[in-house]
């Protein structure tokens, strides 16, 4: 029982003393704490920076736009939006768009799946008015049923009618 404990313990110091060379990942240790790894580039490897990326496309741009009870119309804000988006799809081309369709929790799910269809194609031919090639854009609706917030409120309504615009890698051949 006691070389139990004392091979415990032995094996126990030396995985800890192997926790401290700070740059046994190829990392180059920081100022007071040795443990820490500087990342010179930190900002590149959110993606926010790179401006082909869909994190800069999400975050800078926006990927997504409102829409009023019961309307497809775009608003100045959403064109705004989309204009940035169609900017964006065109300058890369190696994305395709789905784009979502989403509608508040009010009304039936037929007519919300079919309201949020509607705003989806909305944005989808906005997008192709701007020079987006209509084959790189998918749509899908999924009217009430992925609600981002939840309470019987005007404030969580006027969040949810809206359509989303995903970034993902085009498929080849």
């Amino acid at each position: 029982m006691m070389n139990l404990t004392k091979a415990t313990i032995l094996i126990g110091a030396l995985a800890l003393s192997a926790c401290t060379n700070p740059d046994r990942f190829g990392g180059t240790g920081t100022g007071n704490n040795p443990g820490t790894i500087a990342l010179e580039n930190a900002d590149q490897l959110t993606g926010i920076n790179d401006v082909t990326s869909p994190e800069y496309f999400t975050q800078a741009i926006g990927d997504r736009v409102f829409f009023e009870v019961d309307q497809v119309t775009l608003t100045a804000a959403a064109r705004a939006t989309l204009d940035g988006q169609a900017q964006w799809l065109i300058g890369n081309v190696d994305y395709l768009a789905i784009i979502e369709g989403h509608a508040d929790e009010q009304g039936t799910r037929e007519y919300n799946i079919a309201l949020g269809d509607r705003r989806a194609n909305a944005v989808r031919d906005y997008l192709v008015s701007k020079g987006v090639p209509a084959s790189r854009l998918r749509t899908l609706s999924y009217g009430k049923e992925r609600p981002v917030a939840t309470c019987s409120d005007e404030s969580c309504y006027s969040q949810n009618r809206r359509a989303v615009t995903v970034i993902s890698v085009a498929s080849i051949g």
